[in-house]
Order: C-alpha cells, then structure tokens, then sequence
C-alpha cells in the first residue's frame, strides 16, 4: 500500500477500484487502523461504482507518528477548559482534517464523499465544516457532536478502551483487543471468534503504537462541542448508528442528525460501536444512495 505527503506529514493509504468513478473517503476512529474499514464493505462500495479510499490517521497504524509529543492529561484539560485556559494538545482534529483534505489534494481528487466512523465521524464533520468545497456529501457514523448534553460512554465501555494492560506482550495485547471487541461490539450481531481473533491479531502485527491514543484522545476533548458549527455544513448528510452503542449511545448520532440541516438518520436495533459484517450490504447500499443522490 503507498503512502504520500499530506497536510505536511506522511499518511499510509489504499485506493480501491476505477479512478475515474466518484471517491468516497474513509475515515476511522480513534486508535483505530484504516483495516477496521471491514474488506466486504470497501468491496461493497467499489461494486456499487465508487473508488473507496481509505487510511490510517496521524499517529496509528502505519500513517506518520508525532513522537516525542505529549498528551496533556484528560482531568487537566477537562477542568482547565472549562476555566478558560485548555492546555495546548499536540494536534486538533482540525488538523486531522486537514491531513484528510491533503490527502484528497495529493491524489488529485477535488471532492468526495466524505465518511468517519467514531472519532473519524467527527473529523469528516470537520471536513464538511471548514473544507466544504471538498465535500459532495457526509456519512457521519457512531459518532457524536461532542456536547456534553449527550449521554456520556458506559464506564465499562470507556474503560476497556483508554485503560490498557500493564504489559505490552503480544498474547496479553491480543486478548485484551478481544475484550474491546465484546464489550463495545454490536450484541445483536456478535463476531465470529475465528474473524475477530484474526482481525485483532493482524492488526496487533501490522502496527502496535499505544502512545498515539492519548494524544488522538486528547484532540477530541479540546474539540469541544461541534453542534454550532454543524449548522454550517452544506453537504447532504447521512447519519448512522447503532441504537446499542455502549460507547458512544446513539443519542450522539440523534444529536448530531438534529445539528445538521436536513440530514438523513438511519439505525440499526442491535448494532454497538462496531460495522458488523451482516449490515455490510444495506450499509453500503444507504451510502451508495445518500452518495448518488448528493451528486
């Protein structure tokens, strides 16, 4: 897979199907490799007439890492932001946005369909935002506007996720993506133990980096509350959600449908913070529509 300059950093990418078809841009969440974009969905999307692109974010999987930059502490910044003085984080999501929108510029593509799934949900909305001129249409999934009226994450959820075994060896990190799986995953389409294993396994051996999640972490809470400016995107907007998403409820992806002029919600009984391989054809067939209709 290629990689190329972007925004002034190096991101790791791959480009799926016929370059002249219409792009659709995939972003994942956060501490996420761009290979959590499940295979069948990118194939999904590629059939139905799109070029697929996906890559892995600053700071994960095989894009470029901001060593040596640290992460202020989520309580200080939390306490400090709300007496008006947020300590300065390594990046912004912004920033994540505009490696997105390099990304685009790089590969000669001048708009796109812009999808994030989770954290990468609130970078595409920062892309529709402040880059709308590169924007023919936003899917915005499991995701949230980043107000603090939406219902926090289940601790247990929150907790599996941020807080990471003491010891770094492959067979401990490996169960431990496991756990993440079954606790935030979707209950009404649990994984096959054979997939998720393998999933977690390959993505254990294509890149293992703990010391950018902190920093991506700490973007997202500086981010603060989106809902005013999603009143500015212009793009037509799908929102996607899992109606038993531990991590991030769904009334994050009600509160962002209701933010963003006339945009379409769509979810699914029994899906949780995960793109289970049963909803992959309607997921790509909402897309595909919300993306042919945009056009």
């Amino acid at each position: 897979m290629p990689t190329t300059t972007a925004n002034g950093i190096t991101l790791h990418y791959e480009d799926n199907g016929d370059p002249a078809n219409p792009a659709i841009l995939l972003i994942m969440g956060l501490g996420a490799q761009m290979t959590l974009w499940p295979d069948e969905l990118v194939a999904a999307l590629v059939q139905r007439g799109f070029r697929v692109i996906r890559y892995d974010n600053r700071d994960i999987g095989l894009s470029e890492k901001m060593e040596g930059a640290k992460a202020p502490g989520i309580a200080r910044q939390v306490i400090f932001g709300k007496l008006g003085f947020p300590p300065k984080t390594p990046y912004s999501l912004s920033d994540m946005a505009a490696d997105a929108v390099g990304l685009l510029d790089a590969l000669g593509i001048g708009k796109a369909h812009v999808v994030g799934a989770s954290m990468g949900g609130m970078i595409a909305q920062l892309v529709a935002v402040e880059h709308p001129g590169h924007v023919l249409s936003l899917t915005s999934i499991m995701s949230t506007t980043g107000s603090s009226k939406v219902p926090a994450a289940q601790k247990e959820a929150l907790d599996v996720l941020t807080k990471r075994p003491a010891s770094t060896d492959r067979d401990v990190m490996i169960e431990h993506g496991l756990k993440i799986q079954r606790t935030i995953g979707s209950p009404g389409y649990p994984m096959d133990d054979t997939y998720a294993r393998k999933l977690v396994t390959d993505g254990f051996d294509r890149s293992f980096y703990p010391a950018g999640m902190p920093r991506q972490l700490a973007a997202i809470v500086a981010d603060g509350d989106r809902t005013t400016r999603l009143a500015d995107v212009t793009a037509p907007t799908l929102v996607i959600h899992g109606e038993d998403d531990p991590l991030v409820p769904c009334e994050g992806g009600r509160a962002t449908a209701a933010a963003i002029p006339d945009a379409t919600l769509k979810t699914y009984p029994g899906m949780g913070h995960s793109l289970p391989l049963e909803l992959v054809d309607d997921m790509a067939d909402q897309i595909s529509a919300h993306a042919n209709a945009a056009v």
